[in-house]
């Protein structure tokens, strides 16, 4: 049986966020048909919250460097490298791979790709990425003055680990387009869905909306930020309707007065009992990337999903989804929800069989299991 390391910059069973939901779904589908394990940059060592080796044997944990401003930049300069592809380079994990035997090793990440190009393991074995998400168009888009001059440098760090693969992933149609335009052959969408989930929707009477995401990652802050300032619209004449935010706050922020009908409620315990009493999931992100698992999720769920163009993206044609880019028709969609409960479970209902479809008939089984086996670009990607 094929062996297929993934290497992640993130704790696969310790840490939480959209990218480490998603690479836990693959890894489940992956389980059927290749040998696995996972080495993850963790910091749950050093607070002595997990072990080296899971008793498994599956996750191997080293040791995420904390970051030191000075060196990094230090280093990104000497190794003409962003700083965002020197962060996740460690002599650690360099040494950590050069010790395992594995035939294909994933990087969850186009950046977790540097310290394998460093290891022995380039003359042994293969190398697939999984971009997940454009870091450079993040970068670019949400940190102001830095992410600017980093952009261009981290784009230049995508493309040239990308054509260093025998194989690359994106969860994005346009994406895994721009990577081919630019010489990766290889490059294709991962048509993920996640397996059904427990229904949603049948106790939403109270007209609730609800937003998710953890708000330390920049897109969910500004999608955020972009809901309050149209919830007044929303909710306008609509008795009780309530909008529900899920998710932990962005560190060190102040956090914005919030409009009536507003609750942000944080981390909520039994998740799926809170989303039954919501009407849609709405996300009117303008820079893609960490929300879709949410919509995936929603999806799983039964949950109908308002979103824009960024936030939905390929799943769009997928689930038969509509992008509301136009404020005014996003907040049209999501007041219709808000006023009619059956619409809310009609759509719910909808895009659930479409969803639960979609995983019978194994299609990311078939998405996860050609990419890690460096099949054929599919014609119509």
């Amino acid at each position: 049986m094929t062996t297929v390391t993934f290497m992640m910059a993130k704790d696969i069973e310790n840490d939480h966020g959209g990218d480490v939901a998603l690479a836990r779904v693959i890894f489940d589908i992956a389980a059927d048909s290749f040998d696995l394990r996972a080495v993850c940059l963790s910091n749950h060592l050093t607070t002595g919250d997990a072990p080296r080796i899971s008793a498994d044997g599956r996750v191997i944990r080293v040791p995420k460097p904390p970051v030191r401003l000075p060196a990094l930049v230090g280093n990104s300069v000497r190794t003409r490298r962003s700083v965002c592809h020197t962060r996740f380079d460690t002599d650690d994990l360099v040494r950590t791979l050069d010790e395992l035997d594995s035939d294909v090793f994933l990087a969850e990440h186009s950046y977790m790709a540097e310290s394998y190009l460093r290891s022995t393991q380039v003359d042994r074995s293969e190398l697939v990425i999984n971009t997940v998400n454009s870091e450079s168009l993040v970068w670019r888009l949400t940190r102001g003055l830095p992410g600017t001059f980093e952009a261009p440098r981290i784009l230049a760090d995508e493309l040239r680990v990308s054509r260093r693969a025998s194989a690359i992933g994106t969860y994005d149609l346009e994406e895994a387009q721009f990577y081919r335009d630019r010489g990766c052959s290889t490059a294709r969408w991962i048509d993920l869905t996640l397996p059904p989930g427990e229904r949603a929707g049948g106790d939403a009477e109270i007209p609730r909306l609800v937003f998710m995401g953890t708000r330390d990652w920049p897109p969910n802050q500004e999608g955020f930020l972009e809901i309050l300032r149209l919830w007044p619209r929303i909710s306008d004449g609509i008795p009780d309707a309530e909008l529900c935010i899920i998710g932990a706050p962005k560190p060190g922020a102040t956090p914005p007065p919030l409009p009536a009908g507003v609750r942000d409620v944080g981390f909520v315990e039994d998740l799926d009992a809170f989303l039954g009493t919501c009407r849609a999931l709405v996300a009117p992100i303008r820079t893609g990337g960490g929300v879709r698992v949410k919509l995936l999720d929603a999806a799983s769920r039964g949950l109908p999903v308002v979103g824009t163009t960024a936030a939905i993206g390929s799943l769009e044609p997928v689930f038969g989804l509509t992008a509301y880019d136009d404020p005014d028709e996003f907040v049209e969609r999501a007041r219709a929800f808000l006023l009619d409960a059956e619409l809310a479970r009609k759509e719910g209902a909808r895009i659930f069989d479409a969803n639960a479809d979609r995983w019978e008939r194994r299609i990311p089984h078939r998405a996860v299991e050609t990419l890690l086996s460096r099949g054929p670009v599919p014609v119509d990607h």
